[in-house]
């Protein structure tokens, strides 16, 4: 008899439905069918135990280049980082920067390849992973990710940026090899305008890097405002720019902590621009000590998601590519605590990471690409609680991870 399907996974529960239990068919690569009903014959079956079945994890914030580099360095960029309010944080990205007079290109390929495996396990199919830029990195980083994201096309898809770490105004040449990723392969321009020394030289780091983006048609990731002054402006800089070059939907603000120290007014004034420009959000809570006002901006309808951000490097010494865990560490920071917030929480690793980083074709609904994880718990409260790598990871409708083991 012939098989109608690749993959069946049997027995699932599907978010906030706990109580029906779904059967998923799977064939080319697609989600084809979701029903309650017996699929009949496939290739390869899958009891989902009653178990929680959902998109698999997105992580739209991760250095890659920088993973597992602490062990390289002392820890006073982490100490200055996370200062009470972040006022040391530029001293922080000047101390961090030494790390890249070491850069080589072996012992990069080498730590990439271990998070991506971990990223893998842990069910985190997708990544906007950043690459430094400047005169101490060059190009290595972006050459190691590159040859990566070729070597793990068909298990972690990466979306690569041009990251101008140290600046672009400060940091003369910064845009010529920003210019040079793109015309190897980057994906993203990315920039970090606050760096700057003024106002005028933040407005030309954006502006410039908007050039090289419109030049090849791709989406922007900037860090903004991260550190703690009130009077910082580089997220609305950012945010007008995207509206004056027609970019709304493509761009990506992350950490903006200073807004959690903006005045009310101001705030509410800038949460209008965001929206008019669709510029995402990307938080993560659990790399400093201030964080964007997270309940708000949902609430006022901003694309908000997490990041993992970093892994062992001088900025955080955890982290290892579970997005579960970013969400757990982001219910007690932010006090998203009930059901409800879980949820919330649970898609901004999942649906809202995935709008963020534009991604198509996915999510669990029939016709979408089938990258799903299969947990070990029924609900989203339980796989909050826990944390673990899922039973089973599939990837573009094949199973790629089974009980922690990378097939």
């Amino acid at each position: 008899m012939k098989n109608k399907f690749d993959l069946v996974i049997k027995n699932a529960c599907l978010k906030n439905q706990a109580a029906e239990k779904y059967n998923i068919g799977i064939d080319n690569g697609k989600i084809v069918a979701i029903t309650k009903e017996n699929l009949g014959h496939s290739l390869k079956e899958i009891d989902a135990q009653n178990n929680l079945v959902t998109e698999s994890y997105v992580n739209p914030h991760l250095h890659l280049d920088k993973v597992f580099t602490l062990d390289r360095l002392d820890e006073l960029a982490m100490a200055q980082y996370h200062q009470n309010e972040m006022t040391g944080a530029a001293n922080a990205i000047e101390l961090a920067s030494r790390v890249k007079t070491q850069y080589d290109q072996s012992w990069i390929t080498e730590n990439v390849r271990l998070a991506l495996e971990w990223a893998a396990i842990n069910g985190n199919t997708h990544i906007r992973a950043f690459a430094d830029i400047d005169n101490k990195a060059k190009l290595k980083g972006v050459k190691v990710l590159l040859e990566l994201k070729e070597e793990f096309k068909d298990i972690v898809e990466l979306q690569i940026v041009a990251f101008p770490q140290d600046g672009v105004v400060k940091e003369p040449g910064a845009d010529i090899l920003v210019n040079e990723a793109m015309v190897m392969g980057a994906d993203v321009v990315g920039g970090i305008p606050w760096i700057e020394l003024t106002d005028d030289d933040a407005l030309s780091h954006i502006k410039s890097m908007f050039e090289i983006a419109s030049k090849f048609d791709v989406p922007v990731s900037m860090l903004v405002d991260d550190v703690g002054d009130s009077k910082l402006r580089t997220l609305e800089m950012l945010a007008n720019i995207t509206i004056a070059k027609s970019w709304e939907g493509r761009v990506l603000a992350h950490h903006a902590r200073a807004m959690s120290l903006y005045p009310d007014k101001y705030h509410s004034e800038l949460v209008e621009i965001l929206k008019k420009a669709k510029v995402g959000i990307v938080t993560d809570p659990h790399t400093g000590p201030l964080h964007v006002r997270v309940q708000d901006l949902l609430e006022q309808g901003v694309l908000v998601c997490l990041g993992q951000d970093d892994i062992s490097d001088a900025y955080y010494p955890y982290g290892h590519n579970n997005m579960l865990e970013v969400a757990f560490l982001a219910s007690h920071l932010l006090w998203m605590t009930t059901k409800a917030d879980m949820n919330v929480l649970y898609d901004m690793i999942t649906v809202n990471a995935a709008k963020a980083m534009g991604l198509q074709d996915y999510g669990m609904s029939v016709g979408n690409t089938a990258s799903l994880v299969i947990l070990d718990v029924p609900n989203v409260v339980e796989a909050l609680r826990f944390h673990r790598h899922p039973r089973y990871v599939v990837h573009k409708g094949k199973v790629i991870v089974e009980d922690g083991e990378i097939l």
